[in-house]
């Protein structure tokens, strides 16, 4: 049962932790694993279909793009169940259903604030060089270095709430369970134990890309049109798809040549920048990891999955 299943050529497993638990997405399924309060641990997993697994994930550009809309899409539903279940404190199987309009309310509520934040008060705040008659190529490079502040910052800040920082831990503890899988290696807590906390295709690693990506993008642009604050501000969201788009493809370079010294430097300000979004995980935590990680396997090979995983 804990023996690790070897690993397709190209095909990735990927994931987020979500409250007291971890989502793993397989190619064609996820699951979702949360510790109980009462100290078992809940599975569920499902089949995707539709968007999620069409053509159109295996077309360059637009798969970035659909991977950023179902990143915030499956880790909502995860947060739903882990929700429920993390807050179960009752004995009669029943938890408290939340509906679904808050959590696509929740959703949109944070596109509008990635969006305000990451995208539209960079230019404004950097706008206000221009009282001083500043070069805009100035302008431009001020309003990317102050998106990279706001994104490192507002990680470095949220690292430190007690809640945030358990999460974190169940972040680490989904990379661990991930590299012990593409190293063949048993998924036990002992195996999966020596493996680094950080991983080349972190969602974080995404959108550090996306940030930097991002300050080239709307460089090119500044250079070549100058039509005006309002068409600047607007242009940083018109052009989010192809940024998603170009930085997922970065990304997946990063994953299949990681070995390579190169790609290896390129993307050591992303494992860096990983310090801040995972903890080093308890013994728990990794078993919470590896019954997600179980889940989605499971469900991949048709076979049965527990509603419950009891520990020994």
């Amino acid at each position: 049962m804990n023996k690790a299943p070897s690993a397709p050529a190209n095909v990735y497993y990927g994931g987020q932790a979500v409250l007291e638990g971890v989502m793993i997405r397989g190619p064609r399924h996820m699951a979702v694993a949360v510790r109980h309060p009462s100290g078992h641990i809940v599975t569920h997993s499902e089949e995707l279909a539709g968007i999620y697994t069409g053509k159109s994930r295996t077309i360059p550009m637009l798969r970035g793009v659909i991977v950023l809309g179902e990143t915030m899409a499956l880790g909502l539903r995860a947060l739903n169940f882990s929700s429920r279940v993390a807050f179960d404190e009752n004995d009669d199987g029943e938890t408290a259903e939340f509906p679904s309009t808050v959590f696509w309310g929740t959703m949109a509520i944070a596109v509008l604030f990635v969006v305000g934040l990451f995208f539209a008060a960079p230019i404004l705040i950097a706008n206000l060089l221009s009282l001083w008659d500043v070069n805009r190529v100035f302008i431009v490079l001020a309003e990317g270095g102050i998106r990279l502040g706001l994104f490192v910052g507002y990680i470095a800040a949220i690292s430190r709430i007690p809640d945030i920082r358990r999460v974190f831990q169940y972040h680490g503890a989904e990379h661990m369970t991930i590299h012990a899988y593409e190293a063949g290696s048993p998924l036990t807590v002992e195996s999966v134990r020596p493996f680094p906390k950080e991983h080349t295709r972190c969602g974080t690693s995404f959108l550090l890309v996306v940030v930097v990506v991002a300050l080239l993008t709307f460089f090119i642009f500044d250079v070549a049109v100058d039509r005006g604050l309002i068409v600047r501000t607007l242009s940083r969201i018109v052009f989010i798809p192809l940024v998603a788009g170009v930085s997922y493809e970065i990304l997946r370079i990063g994953a299949r040549f990681g070995e390579n010294p190169f790609v290896k430097a390129m993307f050591a300000p992303n494992l860096a920048l990983q310090a801040l979004t995972t903890n080093v995980p308890d013994d728990g935590q990794i078993e919470v990891a590896i019954a997600s990680f179980q889940a989605v396997v499971a469900a991949t090979n048709g076979d049965a999955v527990p509603a419950e995983v009891e520990l020994d």
